[in-house]
């Protein structure tokens, strides 16, 4: 009897920690946790999901842009929906910064979440759960895979564009600077290699990837790990001047579609951005990657996930940091 108790006791001590062994799950934080709004907002995901599908159900690429405003916010001072904010008094916007200035967006479709969170539950979830949470539907509605997304992580006060300047992985960066980027954030090579297979949904900028087309190390020659056939095709709407936001797919197979065509391109020679190709051209385990996310789409979702999680625990703020702010856009005193 007495150890029929003592194992029952061990289940329920158990049970009550399991939030936090999930929380701990693939490089987490040991204070979020998946069901950090079942009491105090309990409709706060269906409220995400509801608004992001009809996002994405409106404009498609809406799916991609979601994701890659989680990513920017991560890789500047933690996942603190830093990038959110406006220029203001002793605010200076990241949304001004090089890689971000006139390519991030969908800032409306957050905007419209957090109203609806706070007519729901006011002064509750924070902006940067939201962008986590966005991130996790979008993925799921053109075909990814689905995570727990551990929750709990409240908004920052302040913004740094420099450290956009610097701390976001640039198109153009060398394969080491891009490594060293990604471990400055906790990121190793399988993380750095799944997710950039979010690049498998999505579209960029001319500017992007003009020089590999024209003048990739000064020579006047195109990238040689550029496929001719596809470089003449970019060519055509990417001209050597002009035509800066021409908008071309990262993943010309299936733009739409979070599948792993984009690493049968990079094999390919069909990777778009320098950044991309380079996974390939870069080193052999990182192309030892590619090849194994290129042939089992079921490696690569798992992997992806994963990484998410661990990226999207990047230096949160919780506990009585930062705050939840009532608009996304600025801090609550201002």
């Amino acid at each position: 009897m007495a150890a029929a108790s003592i194992n029952f006791l061990v289940l329920l001590i158990a049970l009550a920690l399991s939030p936090l062994s999930l929380a701990f799950s693939h490089g987490a934080h040991p204070f979020l946790y998946p069901q950090f709004y079942d009491y105090s907002c309990p409709k706060a995901h269906q409220i995400v999901r509801s608004i992001v599908t009809k996002a994405v159900a409106k404009e498609a690429r809406m799916a991609a842009s979601l994701l890659r405003l989680h990513f920017h916010d991560c890789f500047v001072k933690g996942c603190d929906a830093s990038v959110l904010l406006d220029s203001s008094a002793g605010v200076v916007s990241e949304k001004g910064s090089v890689p971000n200035r006139n390519s991030i967006r969908g800032f409306e479709v957050i905007d419209e979440i957090k109203s609806a969170l706070e007519k729901e539950c006011p002064r509750t979830v924070s902006c940067a759960d939201i962008l986590t949470l966005a991130a996790r539907d979008s993925t799921v509605l053109v075909g990814g895979p689905f995570w727990e997304v551990p929750l709990g992580r409240r908004d920052s006060l302040g913004a740094s564009i420099q450290g956009s300047n610097r701390n976001i992985p640039a198109p153009n960066n060398t394969h080491q600077t891009i490594v060293t980027k990604f471990k400055l954030q906790g990121l190793d090579l399988v993380d750095l290699v799944a997710l950039s297979g979010s690049h498998t949904i999505g579209f960029s900028r001319c500017t992007s990837f003009r020089q590999r087309l024209y003048n990739q190390t000064g020579n006047g020659l195109p990238d040689f790990s550029l496929d001719a056939g596809y470089a003449a095709h970019l060519r055509a709407g990417c001209p050597r001047s002009g035509g800066d936001q021409n908008l071309f797919p990262t993943d010309f197979a299936s733009p739409a579609r979070f599948d792993n065509y984009y690493f049968k391109n990079l094999l390919a020679r069909k990777g778009l951005l320098s950044s991309d190709e380079i996974l390939v051209t870069g080193s052999p385990e990182t192309r030892r990657l590619v090849e194994l996310y290129a042939a089992d789409a079921g490696a690569f979702f798992v992997q992806f996930a994963k990484s998410m999680v661990k990226m999207g625990n990047i230096t949160p703020l919780t506990g009585n940091k930062g705050e939840i702010r009532y608009n996304c856009r600025k801090i609550n005193h201002q």
